[in-house]
């Protein structure tokens, strides 16, 4: 026997095993079961979700040898030949092929004799909105008193494109997207039962590349089986849809945060190499940037507990109107990728985009190329709304730090035990440096170093980073040395978490002195004005 593709074997049968529609087969149990039966519906939404499928059900229902419930048996004769295309009182039309209003004539012509076999003739036009005006004008008295033996189930993806008038004389139901979620439950419920082995995380991929169909998703699990020889597993699926995975986008995050274009521009570098798609990616990280103001704004509607963990320190540590201004630059970015010299230009200047309008408040230190700033008498009007020559943002002039002095350097290059003090000497940049960063040193000794890494930030366990990193410590000890790192969370402070504090406090000292400036004072006093918090840089 030929082998039946997943999206038909596994094709639901009864309301029962109907995913993600429970709005619908709510109403239409009740309908069914109380023999409250209208003679037209309209099925709305999107390919995939349910539409035809939910018109054969309601076909065996109302034909079932064991009488019109909302459990057909699935088993005598009408059932199985509804399910299998072959009941002649069961009559699916494709309105893009027969379109007309001849086509249409015929159809109702037919319709006035009595059903062959079943109780009910019934009639689904399937993406009934590509009918044509005159088609839609002879279906109408029919639609509205059609006999009693006949029913019409429409179903479209577009039902603007329907007239109002037909629109009136139907029931309608709005079948919604399938959640991730619900796609994921499914889909491992069919591989569990097919015998394929697989790897959660790659499910929840296959369910983002169907976009809320069922049917796409099923689809593209029966391309990733073959792809991966019988099994399903992440790479294998990230490799097929050619998508950008999670530690692409949380090291691109983790780069902006840190205030780190190098580190931003590895990723694009990397995902050059891998001939991943850049539109993709930008779609990706945009999506990613709305998961984190819905942790800032709404927790509770991230329903995956593991998500809201993961994102909840982004969502504290990123300013919300940044967060804002951040999604427009990826959506926006993704639109001029056309018009960029090529996609890697675009994708980088849209990472650029993010850096050069991220704020200093809650990052790390701003790279030293940026320019002096200017003093605070003349940044100071800036707090006036209503002022006539409005100035750049308030900002605290001191002088520029003193260099570190030579002994302080030589004890910094002697305390190799200190972890902070090493990695500044260490000459890495990109991940290997966010990696370092985010550790703490475990053990250390003649032969081997010992590592912490937060499994908040164990997407930086790349084989390349620690490797770089592997190779970096033993240049700087000048022997042979093993990196061994374990996810746990640390138990001090690492160099990211110590520099974002260090910030922090500077940030705390420039919004103080701004708001004691005797000047600054006078201006909030007399124009009732505010200071604009996020525009203090400390210098």
């Amino acid at each position: 026997m030929s082998y039946q593709v997943l999206a038909r074997k596994w094709r639901p049968k009864s309301f029962a095993t109907l995913v993600g529609q429970e709005h619908v087969v709510r109403a239409l149990t009740h309908a069914l079961d109380q023999n409250r039966l209208h003679h037209a519906y309209l099925f709305t939404g999107t390919r995939g979700v349910g539409k035809t499928t939910l018109a054969r059900i309601m076909a065996k229902a109302l034909n079932c040898e064991t009488g019109v419930s909302s459990t057909p048996c699935g088993t005598c004769a009408a059932c199985t030949e509804i399910d299998g295309g072959r009941f002649v009182d069961y009559i699916e039309l494709d309105a893009a092929s027969n379109r007309g209003v001849d086509d249409m004539t015929a159809l109702l012509e037919r319709a006035t004799y009595a059903p062959t076999i079943g109780r009910y003739k019934v009639y689904v036009i399937d993406e009934v909105h590509q009918l044509s005006g005159h088609a839609f004008n002879a279906m109408l008295k029919t639609l509205e008193e059609p006999p009693a033996h006949v029913k019409f189930i429409l179903a479209t993806t577009d039902p603007q494109k329907i007239p109002v008038t037909v629109l009136s004389r139907c029931l309608q139901f709005n079948l919604k997207q399938m959640p991730t979620t619900h796609i994921v439950d499914h889909l491992s419920r069919v591989l569990e039962a097919e015998g394929v082995s697989y790897e959660p995380a790659a499910l929840r991929h296959l369910a983002k590349g169907a976009a809320g169909s069922m049917r796409d998703a099923l689809s593209l699990l029966d391309q990733a089986i073959a792809h991966g020889a019988g099994k399903v597993d992440e790479d294998g699926v990230r490799a097929m849809l050619g998508t950008v995975g999670d530690e692409h986008l949380f090291a691109l995050l983790d780069g902006l945060m840190a205030q780190d274009v190098q580190a931003m521009l590895d990723v694009a570098k990397l995902m050059d190499a891998r001939s991943l798609s850049f539109d993709g990616g930008l779609q990706e990280l945009a999506t990613l940037f709305h998961r984190i103001a819905l942790a800032q704004f709404a927790p509770q509607a991230l329903l995956d507990e593991a998500e809201r963990e993961r994102l909840t320190p982004y969502a504290r540590t990123l300013d919300a109107e940044y967060l804002q201004l951040a999604y427009q630059i990826a959506i926006h970015g993704r639109d001029e990728l056309a018009l960029a010299p090529d996609e890697y230009a675009g994708f980088a200047m849209t990472l650029m985009r993010l850096h050069a309008f991220r704020p200093e408040r809650a990052g790390v230190p701003a790279a030293a190329t940026r320019p002096p700033a200017v003093s605070a008498p003349a940044r100071s009007q800036a707090a006036v709304p209503s002022a006539p020559t409005p100035q750049a943002p308030i900002a605290v002039s001191k002088p520029p730090p003193a260099p570190v002095a030579p002994a302080r350097a030589a004890v910094l290059a002697s305390a190799d035990d200190d972890w902070h003090a090493l990695v500044a000497q260490l000459q890495i940049t990109g991940m290997a440096k966010q990696l370092a960063q985010h550790c703490e040193l475990a053990d250390r000794n003649d032969g081997a170093i010992r590592l912490r890494l937060a499994p908040l930030h164990k997407h930086l366990l790349g084989k390349a980073q620690q490797d770089k990193l592997q190779s970096e410590l033993q240049n700087h000890f000048s022997r042979p040395l093993r990196l061994d790192i374990d996810v746990a969370e640390p138990a001090t402070e690492t160099p990211a978490e110590r520099s974002r504090n260090v910030q922090r406090e500077r940030q705390e000292k420039a919004v103080a002195s701004i708001e004691q400036d005797p000047f600054v004072r006078d201006v909030v006093d007399l124009f009732d004005a505010s200071i604009d918090e996020s525009t203090i840089k400390p210098v």
